[in-house]
């Protein structure tokens, strides 16, 4: 049924009906809707049976929810920026134990400084913990991917990551379309775990390992990757055929066949960059999009796949590799290996700065004519940067960058107003 609902609720009102049996709930801005959701319903009597825990500290949250897991529990819960931080040691347990966890990323930026608002980073920082990390673009695909979550992680035994940006998406209100109860029911069976704690047969798990076996086990667990990379395209298609909604899967396309340029992003950017290729394409510019949803296994053959034949690539990412460069160029460089492509970095948004139609179409103009350059910080303030770099340098003890950036920030624009005054 279509309605205009908060990003957040949609997901809560899918999740519960996922029918999770175990919901571990720490609150964290801006995930904190979802879990305050889940838990009314809970109370209310509309998701039964369930047993809503409320727990001390997002380790606590990745903790039961691995104890719940264990016991044959179909468990649920989310996080964001310093709170998946927080639980991380937990987050590499639930995946070196093969648990079938579904946790929602609202996806926030990791201080310091201390900074609520969206970009990747949070997830990136989880990149190797051996759960799957799926991107939403929309609210629509948000609630979409929790449903094909639960089936993808309770097929494979693996935990999922449904990464939505924090927001941009969670707080936003648009039309969704969510399922009945009757569709979710016919496309996610019962839970029947693989492995599960139970007195009348008794086995361990996660027990002391050593190198003779450690090896093996996570190879056991990097191919349990792999073959996440050929089941989520059958899991969307089949979603597909009870919906008709295109949610999930590996890649996304747009006006890619006979593009000379491709730009390669993830989440809620991709909206943004479509709407500036449609100007340029108007212009008769050759210029697509490619929407990564399965980013964690990295799906290289169709990554590679898609961008056969284009002769240059921007990959535009909410995160940084610092030393190095962006997380998403790394993979994008593998999956192209060999190939004469020219390829360009561009990291936009950080900490939730705006990223605009405009930004992004001047971004593809320089890109068009060879003016962009392998490493580009989109929109950056080379100014405040250099006074800061410049204070460095004359003194020991400059303070907090931070701080002097603000202090430059606001002096600067009162020096602006007593002019125009």
């Amino acid at each position: 049924m279509l309605r205009q609902i908060e990003g957040s609720r949609a997901v809560a009102e899918t999740v519960a009906l996922c029918r999770p049996e175990v919901v571990c709930a720490y609150p964290i801005s801006p995930q904190t809707h979802i879990i305050e959701a889940v838990g009314a319903m809970v109370k209310a009597g509309t998701l039964a049976p369930c047993e809503f825990i409320n727990v001390e500290s997002e380790f606590a949250a990745m903790s039961v929810s691995i104890g719940a897991s264990a016991a044959g529990a179909r468990a649920y819960t989310a996080t964001a920026s310093q709170g998946l931080l927080f639980m991380l040691e937990a987050v590499y347990n639930a995946s070196g134990l093969g648990l079938p966890i579904v946790m929602t990323l609202a996806n926030r930026a990791i201080g310091a400084p201390i900074n609520i608002w969206n970009d990747h980073s949070d997830a990136m920082a989880a990149r190797d913990s051996g759960w799957i990390q799926l991107f939403a673009e929309t609210n629509q695909e948000a609630a979409d991917l929790h449903v094909q979550a639960f089936r993808l992680a309770e097929e494979l035994s693996v935990p999922v990551m449904v990464c939505m940006d924090g927001f941009i998406l969670t707080h936003a209100v648009e039309g969704v379309d969510l399922m009945s109860q009757d569709q979710v029911d016919s496309f996610l069976p019962p839970y029947e775990p693989r492995q599960v704690l139970d007195p009348d047969d008794p086995v361990s798990i996660g027990a002391m390992v050593g190198p003779e076996a450690f090896e093996e086990v996570r190879y056991l667990a990097h191919l349990r990757q792999l073959d996440a990379l050929a089941l989520i395209p059958s899991i969307a298609a089949s979603f597909a055929g009870l919906t008709g909604r295109d949610s999930g899967g590996l890649v996304h396309p747009y006006r890619t066949d006979d593009a000379e340029v491709i730009v390669v992003a993830l989440g809620s950017v991709l909206g943004t960059i479509k709407d500036a290729v449609d100007t340029r394409r108007a212009r008769g510019e050759r210029i697509g999009v490619l929407g990564i949803t399965t980013f964690r296994p990295f799906p290289r053959e169709a990554v590679r796949d898609a961008l056969a034949g284009v002769s240059r690539v921007v990959v535009v990412e909410k995160a940084f590799s610092l030393g190095g460069e962006g997380v998403v160029l790394t993979d994008v460089v593998m999956a192209l290996a060999g190939r004469d492509v020219v390829l360009h970095n561009v990291i936009a948004g950080l900490g939730g700065r705006p990223i605009t139609q405009a930004a992004i179409e001047a971004l593809l103009e320089r890109a068009g004519t060879g003016d962009l350059g392998r490493l580009t910080f989109l929109d950056l303030d080379e100014s405040a940067v250099s006074r800061e770099r410049s204070r460095i340098a004359a003194a020991r003890r400059t303070g907090p960058s931070a701080e002097n950036v603000l202090y430059d920030r606001a002096t600067q624009g009162s020096r602006v107003a007593q002019e125009q005054s």
